[in-house]
């Protein structure tokens, strides 16, 4: 639980987050960069050949 010391709001990282960070958020993550590396490899091949 954050708490004040002083006029500052202390809180863990964790806290501050929101949420603890689990595979699901690796998956987005790989999944979203292959398909960006897809989608600009298709865009190469459809304009620069």
């Amino acid at each position: 639980m954050p708490h004040v010391e002083g006029q500052t709001i202390v809180e863990t990282a964790t806290e501050a987050r929101g949420a603890k960070p689990g595979r699901p958020v690796l998956y987005v993550l790989i999944a979203s960069t292959l398909g960006i590396i897809a989608l600009f490899s298709i865009v190469y091949l459809y304009f620069f050949t």
